[in-house]
Order: structure tokens, then sequence, then C-alpha cells
């Protein structure tokens, strides 16, 4: 809303103009509801615009100013249409002014226009109403009406409605609202982002089960024979066994074409099976360029950013909440969001001299380099023992000796992270978030080189072994990773971090509560979807195992976090995490994950003896051969063109990177100049309020000196009353003290 120095502003402007002009800014603010009272602004219907293309500008400065009239009168006096008694009779007429004025305007203007305005949604509610009931008495009417227009504009309509009903439904459904408040409230926002990060990884994983299994599972369930394996239970672990012969791992889908009795349409599993993969991998492409996008367009280029949203917090309150938990929810939150926006202020302005830089840098420089040895070390281990798998499982027919290799990974992943996190007490960031992207990047390094260290051996070693069926050993083998890295994550938080609060609160009390610690944790999440989407092309229901364990961790973690941690005790703000951790989760994760899968299509030969591509020389196989016999059909050439013209050419592919680069390019340098743009405003915003505070201080010195000089000339005045003098004389004195109020009053009015 306006101030009331910018609204009396706007009256002054209008009341100046000349009749049959109406400016431009006040148009825009009777468009968008802007003006808080239009009593004051004297516009009426007859009234002429200066440009006839102004016709929609018209209307909506008429509704404005009808409706700020007289909507409260016309909405409480249901009778008011169509009509008249002597009680009414002023009001039924401007209740009909204003509802002539919605009617002639379109759909989504009308909408919008009731919209904006300062009224109860009872008031909006009821309004509407009247007009589209007085709008389809006109229509009854209108005999030359045309017919398509009207189904148009009821579909229009339709599909109005049903986006709203899906967009309350969906607000109304949405996982885990109330508990996102409640951990924002307390812990503030950069532990709430690793919460806001599991449900957004879950809600991926929904996705890319419905889809795996809608084109895959379900397929394959109408052809699949009884499994005659003995399940023992040791299944959950191992993954071996019974779950070797269901849907669960490749080798268990058919290559044949699936038909029906009757002679109906057949389903080619071989192209299913790469094609709902492929889908899958191409939709989590968009989804996550569209994410980092929308993340960085609102946490990165929006004014917010330079006013640290002192307005919104202080100004802005939220008058639909009534109930009293919420309120005190609502301020809690305001309250921490408020102490991250100072302490953020408050650290932007330390300023450390030149012997504080340097040793902060050679702290920081021997952090790297110790963290990056352990990695490597770390990386060598994985590297030997994943070599050394294979005689090892020879030597050892135990079903258990199948989780050394990721019960060890999984140790690493746990103790490692934790090591770094020690650093903390040598690495002195003068902003936390700092700290955060550290460990990060240390942490990324350290998952994905373990994780590129075992593709490795799975697709040098294992695939190359000529083993039975070596795409299904890599299934339970990332199965196994999964399970064994969800255990440790439980027993982590069930017994590592309930010790650590016993320690810290019975026996070393200096320590007090820990901290959450949001790289390590975030880290995990992004090692395990690595994880699922390696292993959807050799297991297509890991998604759903995902799904599952997303959905354990997010109540584990709420539980640990309210019972063992404490709220950080430098508050900052972390609007600006999610997009780093899709960022993450895109490289090297995701373009890892296309990398593997693009040398597991294009350069390894599949089992003879089991999978959908058995028998097949390499898996891309089965699309040239689909490919072929579409180039035999003439009604499918067109799909023959694209995939050898675009799909399969290189050239292609070159340019659309290339293209993708230079779009990159040029809205990186449009958020820069937007950026810039939006410093110097705010800057002229700060200079603006200095004028304005040196023009009142000029005001008041100039006040004070006419009370001095007023008083001056009274005493002067009474003294000459006491003690008459010469005439020529008091006219001089007059004459003077005359001129001086002269001049004070310009001096006046020209401030």
């Amino acid at each position: 809303m306006l101030s009331d120095d910018q609204v009396n502003e706007i009256i002054v402007e209008v009341e100046n103009v000349p009749s049959g002009v109406v400016p431009e800014k006040m148009l825009v603010i009777s468009s968008f509801g802007m003006v808080s009272s239009a009593s004051d602004i004297d516009v009426t219907d007859s009234q002429s615009f200066s440009s006839p293309n102004d016709k929609k500008s018209k209307q909506l400065l008429r509704f404005s100013t009808s409706l700020n009239e007289s909507f409260s009168q016309t909405l409480h006096s249901p009778g008011s249409v169509g009509i008249d008694t002597p009680c009414t009779s002023h009001e039924n007429l401007q209740g009909q002014k204003l509802i002539a004025s919605l009617i002639p305007m379109t759909s989504r203007d009308r909408i919008k226009a009731i919209r904006t305005q300062p009224r109860t949604m009872e008031e909006k509610r009821n309004l509407k109403k009247m007009v589209d009931k007085e709008k389809s008495k006109q229509s009854r009417r209108m005999l030359e009406f045309n017919c398509c227009a009207q189904c148009l504009n009821s579909i229009s309509r339709a599909y109005r409605r049903s986006k709203n009903s899906l967009s309350e439904l969906l607000d109304s459904v949405s996982l885990w609202q109330k508990t996102l408040k409640v951990i924002g409230g307390k812990f503030g926002t950069s532990v709430l982002s690793y919460f806001n990060f599991l449900r957004w990884l879950l809600k991926f994983n929904i996705f890319s089960f419905i889809v795996t299994f809608s084109f895959i599972i379900i397929p394959q369930f109408t052809v699949a024979e009884k499994n005659t394996l003995q399940f023992t239970g040791l299944e959950f672990f191992t993954g071996v066994g019974y779950f070797r012969d269901t849907v669960m791992y490749y080798g268990f889908y058919t290559n044949s074409t699936i038909g029906h009795r009757n002679g109906g349409a057949s389903y080619n599993m071989q192209l299913a099976y790469l094609f709902t993969i492929g889908a899958c991998l191409v939709i989590c492409f968009f989804s996550l360029l569209f994410s980092m996008a929308r993340y960085f367009r609102n946490n990165f280029i929006n004014p917010h950013i330079y006013s640290r949203g002192i307005a919104k917090l202080i100004f802005c309150w939220d008058f639909t909440v009534t109930h009293e938990k919420a309120v005190k929810l609502k301020q809690k939150n305001l309250s921490t969001e408020i102490r991250e926006n100072l302490s953020e202020i408050r650290q932007e302005n330390v300023k450390l001299r030149l012997n504080q830089q340097l040793i902060c840098f050679s702290a920081h420089l021997a952090a790297w380099v110790v963290s990056t040895g352990v990695a490597v070390a770390c990386c060598v281990a994985v590297y030997y023992l994943a070599e050394n798998n294979s005689e090892f499982l020879k030597k050892h027919k135990d079903p258990g000796a199948v989780l050394l290799l990721p019960f060890v990974v999984s140790c690493i992943n746990l103790a490692v992270p934790r090591f770094y996190s020690l650093f903390r007490l040598v690495e002195r960031y003068e902003m936390p978030r700092h700290e955060v992207y550290a460990l990060l990047i240390r942490n990324i390094f350290l998952k994905i080189s373990i994780i590129g260290i075992l593709c490795y051996y799975w697709l040098n070693i294992v695939a190359q072994a000529g083993e039975e069926c070596w795409e299904t050993l890599i299934g339970q083998e990332i199965y196994r990773l999964l399970l064994m890295d969800f255990v440790f994550s439980l027993a982590d938080s069930f017994l590592g971090e309930f010790l650590r609060r016993l320690i810290g609160m019975q026996f070393i009390t200096s320590l007090g509560l820990q901290e959450f610690d949001i790289a390590r944790n975030v880290l995990e999440l992004i090692y395990a979807q690595t994880l699922v989407w390696i292993g959807t092309f050799f297991c297509p229901l890991l998604p759903f195992i995902q799904m599952i364990t997303l959905f354990i961790m997010f109540y584990v973690k709420n539980i640990s976090l309210m019972m063992n941690f404490q709220p950080p005790s430098k508050a900052w703000r972390a609007s600006q995490m999610m997009t780093f951790f899709i960022f993450l989760l895109f490289f090297p994760s995701f373009t890892g994950v296309l990398c593997t899968l693009a040398i597991t299509i294009w350069r390894l030969k599949p089992s003879a003896d089991c999978g959908p591509f058995r028998g097949l020389p390499f898996f891309i196989y089965s699309i040239y051969g689909w490919i072929d016999t579409l180039s035999k059909r003439p009604s499918y050439l067109w799909v023959v063109w694209i995939y050898r013209n675009l799909i399969g050419s290189v050239h292609f592919f070159f340019i659309l990177t290339l293209i993708v680069l230079i779009i990159t390019y040029l809205y990186w340098q449009i958020t820069e100049g937007r950026k810039i743009m939006i410093r110097l405003l705010h800057e002229q915003i700060i200079n603006e309020g200095k004028d304005k505070m040196f023009l009142i201080e000029k005001l008041t010195k100039l006040q004070d000196m006419e009370k001095r000089t007023n008083t001056t000339s009274f005493t002067i005045e009474r003294r000459d009353v006491e003690q008459p003098g010469p005439l020529p004389v008091r006219e001089h004195d007059a004459a003077r003290d005359l001129r001086f109020r002269r001049s004070v009053q310009e001096e006046n009015s020209k401030a």
C-alpha cells in the first residue's frame, strides 16, 4: 500500500489535471487498487479519455471509483439489483453503476479488478455472484451472441475453477506444512532448508516410481511366472535370494513383445524399458533446471536481498491468522527472521586486520590440504577393497559376506564428514554460510569420488567378468549400499546424537547441546539420490525404496532435532541454500549419472541369458532395430527423420549445447544488470530519505527563528507602547520588521 504522502501527492496531481485528461499514474493506481481511499478523488463517469484505445483503462478507473464509493452499501443490500425503494434508491443507483462498469470487462480483467481491491473475501464473492447473475440475464437477451464464444467462455471458466480447486487441494495435502513451520520458527531457515530439500526429493522419487511402475512393472506382472524360491527374511539386507526372481531386478524382465490374445496392440518391453528410464532422466533434468532457476530468481535477484525484508517483517502481518497457536508460531518465525537479518548485517560489517586475515588463510589452506588427503586415502581404500571383493566372495560362501563393501563405504561416509566438522575449531569464517559451503564441497568431493570408483568397478570388472547376469549383480550392490546407508543414518540419529546429548548435558556440561550439521545431512541425501538414479536401470524399484526411506528419515530427523539439538548460535539467513543444494544435485551428481548410463547403454554388452536386452550386441541396438522397422513404413518417416537428424546427430547436440550456453550467459548478464539497478535504486531511496531529513531540519530551524523573531518584535512593540518615542523612528523600525517577516516567509515557502 502507498503511504499517506504518496496518496496525497497523487490526489494533488489528479486535481491539477485539466478536464478530459487522466494521467497514466492515476490509471495504474486505479487498476491495481493502490489508493486507500477514493472518496478524495473526483472522477465521474462523464470524464472522457484522451486516447480511444484506453477502453480497458477507462473501465478499470471507473470500476475503482464507483467501487470505493458504494461497494459496502451495494453488497449489504441483496435486493439492490432490480428493486427500487425510497430508502435505497441512491444505493441501488450506485450499485447498478458498479455492476454496469464490471459487465463489459473481460473475465480476466473483471476478476483481477475485484481481487486487487482492499475488501473482504465475502464482499468480493457477493459482488462476483451479482455480476455473473446480471451478465447471464443480459446474455439471454442477446440473440446475436456467438455460440462458439459461449463455449469458449464456459471452457475457460471451468478451467479456472478446476485450476483453483486443484491448487487448493495441493495446498491442503501439502506434506508436513505445520511441522516445517515449527522447525523454521525454532531453528531458523538454515535448518529448515534441509527438511525442505528432503521433501523436494521425496516428491521427486514419488514421480519416478509412478512412471516406472506404470510402464515397466505393471506390464511385466502380466507375463510374470510364479516365484519358486523360498523367502527367509535375510533378503531384506542382502538383496539376493527370493528378490532375484521378482520385478525388483533387471534380470527378471522379459525380452518378448507383450501382446493381447485378441490380436490387439503389442507392447515392446525393450523399448518401454529404455524409453521409461530415459523419460525419467529427461524430466529430472528439466525439473532440476527449473528448480534452480526458480530458487535463483527468488533468492538472488529479488529486491528484498538489499532491503533485508525488514519492511515485510515489521509492517506486514497476515490478519487471516487468528488461532492462538498459529499467532504465536507466526510471531516466533518473524522474530527468528529478524534476528537472522540483523546477525547477517552485523557480520558483513566485521573487518579483519591483515594479520588476522593471514592466520585465517593459513588455517583454511591447511584444512583443505588435510581434507583432500583424507578423501584420496579413502578412495584408494575403497578401490582396493572393490577390486578384491570378487575373490573375497568366492572364498567366503556366507550370505552376510556381501555386506562387507557396503559396510566399509557406509563407515567412511559416516566418520569422515564428522572429522571434517571438527575443522570449525580451527577455521574461522566470517559468515556461517561460508562454513556450510566449505563442508559441502569437501563432502561432495569425498562421496562422489567413492561413487565414481564403484561405478568403475561395476562397469569394468563386474560387467566384464562374464557373470551370468551382471546387471542384477550391480542392482544388488546398489540396493545394499542404499540400505546400509539408511541403517547407518538411523543408528546415528538414535544412538550417536542421543549419546552426544547425554554427554553434553550430564557429564561435560561445558559442551552443551550440539548444533544441527546441515552439510553432512544434506550430503547424505545427495549421496543416496545419486545411487537411486544409477540403480534405477538395474533395479527399477529403487525409487520406491528411496521414497520409503525418505519418509521415515523425515520423522526420525525431526524427533532427533527437537530432542538433541539447539538452535544455531549464529543466526543467519539460508534462503540461498536450496539453490546450492539443487546445484550440487545437478552437478556433479546428475551429470555423473548420465555419463555412467550412457556408457552402459552404448558401450556394454547385455547378458545373454537374462533381461529384456538378452541376445543384443549393445543395449542401444534395440533403438536401431526399431528405427529400421519404422523406416519401412511411410507414415512414420517423420519419426525416423527426427531420430537421425536430431537425437542421433552429434552436430545437433553441439548446436543445442551452444544455444544453452548463450542463453545462460545472457540470463546471467541480465541478472547482473538487475542486481546493479536494484542496488542503485536502493541507494537512491536512502539518499532521498537523507534529503528529506535535511529539509525537515532546515524547516525546523526556520520555524524556531520565526518564533524568536515574533517574540522579539512583540517585546519591542510593548516597549514602544510603554515609552512612545519619535514617530519617524517607530516607522523605520516597523518597516524593517515587516521586511524581515516577509524574507522569513519567503524562505519558508521555498523550503
